[in-house]
């Protein structure tokens, strides 16, 4: 391993230097290539964007400048996703980003019938190299098509819910790198749910599951929020504080 890049990743203040540098060494074809790469990452953009991909339940996503990083606690929804899905279920991947989680979907479940959703045309592009289902450039449920309204088993969305006074508090790769519209979630971080909860009964089949990320905190405010549209409310959150709020159509 290059000390050199190593040093200058460490500089930087990135936290696991060693790793990144290991990637980054992997990744280039020439030392100009290399330098290019370390530079870019030591200017503050974040690893994945310069690799150009993420890594997401074993899989490798293509991700973008300008396009929302999968993270790695949002592994936890797609693992209940999973865990709902059967062969043959219509699943929909709302806010879908990259589309990370429809892909671990996908290459857990065969022979799902998988839609995706963004508004945002870098995600789109992202995520139709990411996932072989049909993705749509809209906003929520609007591109949908008719046809599979209240036909839905599994309705994801990893939602922006991050309160619009905590945006400018996250690390400067998110912020300064990732789309506003897939963080701020509103005053409360919840503006964006509280229509994906909306409009769920109506998208939902009988015994249907939503199911979104949220902060611990909101996870109460959320569950009822659930509750009141007339879904069956639950709460999944694992030892490193990921936090799920599912709802079934009774």
């Amino acid at each position: 391993m290059s000390t050199s890049v190593v040093s200058r990743l460490r500089a930087a203040g990135c936290v696991f230097a060693e790793d990144e540098a290991r990637l980054l060494l992997e990744a280039a074809t020439t030392p100009a290539d290399l330098d290019a790469m370390v530079s870019r990452r030591v200017s503050g953009l974040p690893l994945e964007h310069v690799l150009g991909w993420a890594e997401f339940l074993g899989l490798r996503i293509a991700v973008e400048p300008g396009v929302f990083v999968p993270r790695r606690r949002t592994e936890l929804l797609a693992r209940q996703a999973i865990a709902l899905a059967r062969p043959g279920a219509v699943v929909v991947d709302l806010c879908c980003g990259s589309g990370a989680v429809g892909a671990a979907v996908s290459a857990a479940v065969p022979g799902i019938e998988l839609f995706a959703v963004d508004i945002e045309p870098a995600a789109v592009r992202c995520a139709r190299r990411n996932i072989s289902g049909i993705v749509y450039e809209g906003n929520l449920y609007e591109p949908l098509p008719d046809r599979v309204c209240g036909q839905v088993d599994v309705l994801v969305a990893n939602a922006p819910y991050v309160p619009s006074e905590a945006v400018d508090l996250m690390p400067p790769e998110a912020r300064l790198h990732e789309p506003i519209v897939a963080l701020d979630g509103g005053a409360d971080g919840l503006d964006v749910l509280r229509r994906v909860i909306a409009g769920a009964p109506v998208w939902l089949g009988w015994g249907g599951h939503l199911l979104f990320e949220t902060s611990t905190r909101q996870a109460e405010v959320a569950a009822t929020m659930v509750a009141e549209a007339g879904l069956a409310p639950d709460v999944v959150i694992d030892d490193l504080g990921a936090t799920v709020v599912t709802g079934r159509l009774r």
